[in-house]
């Protein structure tokens, strides 16, 4: 039996269906970014990527909230 995903990792599946893009690849334009603050990322997201507000907040506290270098 699987555990369900908790917190931010819960949206991913529903991410990856809508845009189109894996979880990974939207991890790596979030650290490659030269934003650097949750909502600075957020609303870059949400306006150049068109992702909705929740999914852009998953994404980016998710990505910023594991250890460096991941």
């Amino acid at each position: 039996m699987t555990t369900a995903a908790k917190g931010p990792a819960s949206y991913f599946p529903s991410i990856e269906k809508k845009y189109g893009r894996p979880i990974t690849e939207w991890k790596d334009l979030i650290r490659t970014s030269p934003l650097t603050k949750h909502m600075e990322l957020v609303t870059w997201l949400k306006t150049e990527h068109g992702l909705g507000h929740g999914h852009a907040n998953a994404l980016v506290a998710h990505t910023l909230a594991e250890p460096s270098g991941e």
